[in-house]
């Protein structure tokens, strides 16, 4: 596995645990009605879209490099 491709798995990883996290904060939000909870779970949803962005320029810069 080259470095490409585990920087895309890991990054992919990353975007699907900061969705849970603002999944469950909005959530927790729901539940309680704790600023806290609402604060994170935005801060989340933030971390993800920055993440895909970031995985987008990612592989645009990289795309002359095999994932092998």
């Amino acid at each position: 596995m080259s470095l490409k491709s585990f920087h895309l798995v890991f990054l992919v990883a990353s975007v699907v645990l900061a969705l849970f996290l603002a999944a469950f904060g909005f959530d927790q939000y729901r539940q309680s009605g704790s600023q806290a909870a609402l604060l994170g779970a935005i801060s989340s949803a933030l971390a993800a879209v920055t993440l895909v962005i970031y995985g987008r320029y990612f592989l645009r810069k990289l795309r002359h490099i095999s994932y092998l």
